[in-house]
């Protein structure tokens, strides 16, 4: 537990000292170590010790988790009234939902339909488990309709609740839930790779479709060899040919293209339709040459969203321009209209000098900060030119906002290093609140220490926006000097820890990565002995001037090592330098596309931000200005790659033709 900022000392003080006006003198609050105590029992089930603790937490910022806790604990037996209390007692939190939601999933497992009832829907939303208790308690009510609004559920690549059983038995028996259902949802299983769910599905078809036990463990252990020896005489074994085809493409789509070849000459088209689009997708994804060519096979076939974004990146890295336009042109309006595909089909329609339509939609992403923003401000030959105007709020607008009880919450659970608990009761106080109220939230969370929560909320500005809260520089002196003499770039460095903390010095992911700068244990000790720092100990690694200095090192010698490109570095730092080195295939790419390429989808967004924060750094440190296309660069296969463009494809053309 860490010492309390001033700031938040000085503005708690206040807050208290309003609230309590004319009183002689404020009762000391409950103690912390009680609260810490309360939390172990509840995590251990000792409900005794957890109910003797309560009292003593009277009063407390935090008494709400401990009465939480002592429901929870108890839900199977708690009565309505119980639960109403808690609800009216402390309205608008996390916690109020939550208790809802978990009160009404308990009822209805025990199916007291009566108290179920009033207290249904939940105001904040729900998931599946609950929806199927709804529905279960309208088939009492309405039969076969609430059977019927089921079915959309049942649709679903991950395992159900057993809240859902009894509704999908109901509609399997009553021919509700098709065998061509069933099989739709074998493919779902499937392509989501969750083996457990699509043996249990393929295991249990109509007896002329089922896939025996021994078969299925067979395919999943040999998939490449059940394609070789495939039956597609019976429903069944074609059923096992594309589960075997699946398995065998997600670790390598070319050698099971060789197979493929063979054998899709004898499947019905709409299973040879199916098997070619998984092909090519994952041939995508592992960045072959001949993945745009086997889109083309599959021109007019259904994609889903991920297939159709995979299609698009195929034709960018073949250079195959029209093949951008036609794929982004077949994708749902919904994910067309994301600025990835905006911005791509600006390019496409450039390459069809269609500039006029190029340019305007140009416009439109320029005035987004982001990657594709940036990208499109300098097709039009603009910079980015944020304006900030922030709300400079008075002492007194900050100490109203800090006396909230939310508010106080969130602080004290930050404090005690309860952290996904405080950004939770900050994202209550903060839904809904215009601009002006959104920035005194995140100027008070930087003053008391929350950078997270700071630059979250600053993020969340629609009109109104302050750049110096959105790309704060808390610990500027370590992130200098780091820079200084490490030789990295200050704004790359800030960028990165943006990313990877949000500027928690003691933050540890769920990986083990510590610090501003998320080093992992062993990296840190790597950077020890490069650097010759005998005396470091683990001890010291969520320091923050050693944890910049050696993420700043780890940076900036991979950077070095990788013809010195950001974006590179960028992927290494996230996803390892193997793995950056064996995205640089084929042909010499234009940094964007071989950005838009990465196969991993966290590590493409990261480089992304990462390489779109940088420029706004840059612009706070009043750095020259670099452009974003000039960072990019191209990116050139790695030494001893095979190099050569797919076979056909288009020249690569200028990002943009300036409108006359």
């Amino acid at each position: 537990m860490g010492t309390m900022n001033p700031f938040l000392r000085t503005f708690l003080l206040t807050a208290a000292l309003a609230l309590a006006a004319g009183a002689a003198r404020a009762a000391p609050e409950p103690s912390d170590d009680d609260f810490l105590a309360a939390k172990a029992a509840f995590e251990r089930g000792q409900k005794s010790r957890l109910d003797a603790l309560g009292p003593k937490l009277a009063g407390h910022v935090l008494e709400s988790y401990v009465e939480f806790w002592r429901l929870s604990a108890r839900l199977d037996t708690a009565g309505t009234g119980e639960i109403e209390d808690f609800l009216a007692k402390w309205p608008d939190s996390p916690l109020a939902d939550r208790l809802r939601v978990d009160y009404l999933k308990a009822i209805g497992k025990r199916g007291d339909w009566a108290a179920f009832r009033p207290m249904y829907p939940p105001p904040a939303g729900e998931d599946v488990e609950l929806t199927c208790y709804a529905l279960q308690e309208r088939r009492l009510r309405e039969g076969a309709l609430a059977l019927a609004a089921a079915k959309p559920l049942w649709f679903n690549a991950q395992s159900t609740p057993e809240s859902c059983e009894p509704l999908f038995t109901a509609l399997i028996a009553s021919g509700g839930l098709t065998p061509a259902d069933r099989r739709a949802r074998f493919r779902l299983a499937t392509e989501a790779g969750n083996v457990r769910l699509a043996m249990s599905i393929a295991v249990n078809l109509p007896p002329d479709e089922r896939i025996g036990n021994r078969e299925f463990a067979q395919a999943e252990r040999d998939p490449a060899g059940a394609l070789a020896k495939a039956d597609v005489k019976s429903r069944s074994g074609r059923l096992l040919v594309l589960y075997a085809l699946e398995r065998a493409s997600r670790s390598d789509a070319a050698g099971a293209r060789a197979s493929w070849d063979k054998l899709r000459v004898r499947l019905p088209a709409e299973d040879r339709q199916y098997g070619n689009a998984r092909i090519a997708y994952y041939a995508a994804r592992q960045l072959n040459p001949h993945a745009n060519d086997w889109y083309r096979e599959i021109a007019g076939a259904p994609l889903d969203d991920a297939q159709s974004a995979w299609r698009v990146r195929a034709a960018l890295r073949a250079g195959a321009w029209p093949d951008v336009d036609a794929a982004i042109a077949a994708m749902l309006p919904s994910q067309a209209q994301e600025p990835a595909w905006r911005y791509w089909k600006a390019r496409a329609a450039i390459a069809a000098g269609r500039t006029a339509e190029a340019n305007a939609v140009y416009a439109e992403l320029a005035r987004e900060f982001n990657f594709y923003g940036l990208l499109s401000a300098e097709a039009l030959g603009q910079r980015v030119e944020p304006v900030s105007t922030p709300a400079r709020p008075s002492p007194e607008a900050l100490a109203l906002f800090g006396a909230q009880a939310g508010v106080r919450r969130a602080v004290k659970l930050a404090e005690l290093d309860m952290r996904p608990e405080s950004q939770r009761e900050w994202l209550y106080v903060v839904r809904g609140r215009d601009d002006e109220s959104l920035l005194i939230a995140a100027d008070y969370a930087r003053r008391v220490g929350l950078y997270d929560r700071a630059i979250n909320t600053a993020d969340r500005t629609k009109e109104r926006h302050d750049f110096a809260l959105r790309y704060m520089m808390p610990f500027r002196e370590h992130f200098s000097a780091a820079a200084r003499d490490q030789a990295a770039d200050e704004a790359m460095l800030l960028s990165v820890a943006r990313q990877e903390s949000r500027f928690a010095p003691d933050i540890v992911s769920s990986a083990g990565a510590v610090g501003l700068m998320q080093l992992m244990p062993a990296t840190a000790r790597w950077v020890a002995k490069q650097t010759g720092r005998s005396d470091y100990r683990a001890s010291q690694i969520a320091d923050p001037s050693l944890n910049t200095q050696f993420g700043a090192f780890y940076f900036k010698y991979w950077q070095d090592r990788l013809e010195g490109m950001p974006a590179l570095a960028a992927a290494a730092y996230n996803a390892g330098p193997g793995r950056a080195q064996a995205w640089r295939n084929g042909a010499p790419l234009e940094g964007a596309i071989w950005v838009e390429s990465i196969p991993f989808n966290e590590t493409r967004d990261y480089v992304k931000k990462v390489l779109a924060n940088a420029m706004f750094y840059a612009r706070e440190l009043d750095q020259p200005y670099v452009p974003l296309t000039t960072r990019l660069g191209t990116i050139s296969p790695r030494p001893g790659a095979a190099a050569g463009a797919a076979a056909g494809a288009d020249t690569v053309l200028p990002i943009a033709v300036k409108a006359p």
